[in-house]
């Protein structure tokens, strides 16, 4: 498994794996996107209003299902009941493609049959860490899917004179630089809160490039500020829209 609470060798000794990635937000390129290594893509790029965000901004391959619950949360209408069940839907495709992200290794396990198959097994030593308080809708995905990651938190608002990011809370695996950290925050607008997020994890040793972000919707801006102050971040999300669903986390929690 992938989320097993162990060390994960290769982050500490500098050792690099291909990353697996999925459709990319480039809007200067006409060609389909490389889905995995040398191997072809039905994917393909984005419109040109994503100003060129590069490789490191990963969306999720969009069908008729993914756009379906993202018209559902952005509806008005929808009941907070559905909304959540939505909500959560949406959050375990990213955490599924999220962790699928992760560095692996080769390997040969017996079926019952006594056959030898050849596969592939996950890297062990990765946590999450949520951006309280709507990062915390995506812990019970990531729980889902790996039963015994740890996960962090931080706690960041606006200081009500400068109006500027301030960490209030931060808690942490105590080697966390040794791991992959899988960044949850659900809605990239500005992209300030997720930045001093980063630099809280970067002064507890770990590298932007064994960040993953997982998002649901982001806009351009948030996206593109966070890339230019991380440049070796990897962003997943769903969609990037000049306009996000700002509302996520009081409609999540019953707070609005």
């Amino acid at each position: 498994m992938p989320c097993h609470n162990q060390q994960l060798n290769n982050v500490s000794s500098g050792q690099e794996h291909p990353m697996k990635q999925v459709r990319f937000a480039n809007s200067n390129s006409s060609v389909p996107a490389v889905v995995s290594n040398s191997e072809p893509s039905d994917a393909t790029t984005q419109p040109d209003s994503q100003d060129n965000l590069g490789p490191q901004l990963k969306l999720l391959p969009l069908n008729d299902q993914i756009r379906e619950l993202q018209t559902i949360i952005r509806d008005k209408t929808t009941s907070r009941g559905d909304f959540v069940f939505c909500a959560d839907r949406l959050i375990r495709l990213v955490v599924e493609e999220g962790l699928n992200q992760l560095p692996y290794s080769e390997c040969t396990v017996t079926t019952p049959t006594g056959y030898k198959y050849e596969g592939v097994k996950f890297e062990r030593g990765n946590c999450g860490v949520s951006i309280m308080r709507s990062g915390e809708a995506m812990e019970q995905g990531l729980r889902d899917c790996c039963r015994s990651i740890r996960i962090g938190k931080i706690l960041i608002q606006s200081d009500e004179e400068t109006q500027k990011a301030k960490v209030y809370y931060a808690k942490f695996p105590p080697d966390v630089y040794r791991r992959k950290v899988l960044l949850m925050y659900p809605i990239l607008s500005t992209g300030n809160t997720v930045i001093e997020a980063v630099r809280v994890l970067k002064e507890h040793r770990v590298q932007p490039k064994h960040i993953i972000l997982l998002s649901l919707f982001s806009t351009p801006h948030g996206a593109k500020s966070i890339i230019q102050e991380f440049p070796d971040i990897t962003i997943l999300t769903t969609e990037v829209h000049p306009v996000a669903p700002t509302h996520f986390g009081q409609r999540y929690f019953g707070t609005d």
